[in-house]
């Protein structure tokens, strides 16, 4: 047995920019919605670090 396939095979990563020509419909579904998870995260992220900032900002403004 070959350490590669104890391994197991792992999917790739998406690549911005890469041609799409080449997957087929589902594959671009699906990467559509692991790029949609991915936004949805990134807003989270967004809004609680914004949510951080104000609380600071509130906390340290002079009175």
């Amino acid at each position: 047995m070959d350490w590669d396939e104890a391994q197991g095979k792992q999917k790739a990563a998406i690549v911005i920019g890469e041609p799409l020509s080449t997957l087929a419909v589902a594959e671009l579904e699906a990467r559509v919605g692991v790029l949609e998870a991915e936004i949805a995260r990134i807003k989270t992220e967004i809004a609680a670090k914004k949510a951080h900032s104000a609380a600071a900002n509130a906390l340290f403004k002079a009175t």
